[in-house]
């Protein structure tokens, strides 16, 4: 389990690194490298469905204190 947490912590990392270059700069890395096509929706829902995962995370550290 804890393999498959890392793995979802750093897609979420890189979803965090993407959204804020589209805060920051407006442009959507996914959609340049991937056009308007269902893989930026893919993309976005797998990042959203490790974020949900991660939330494991945070309930196994208030358990070990």
């Amino acid at each position: 389990m804890e393999t498959l947490q890392k793995t979802c912590l750093v897609i979420t990392i890189i979803g965090a690194i993407v959204w804020g270059i589209i805060g920051l700069f407006n442009v959507n890395i996914v959609e340049a490298l991937f056009g308007d096509t269902i893989i930026p929706r893919i993309i976005y829902s797998l990042v959203g469905i490790t974020g949900i995962i991660n939330i494991g995370l945070l309930f196994n550290h208030i358990e070990t204190k």
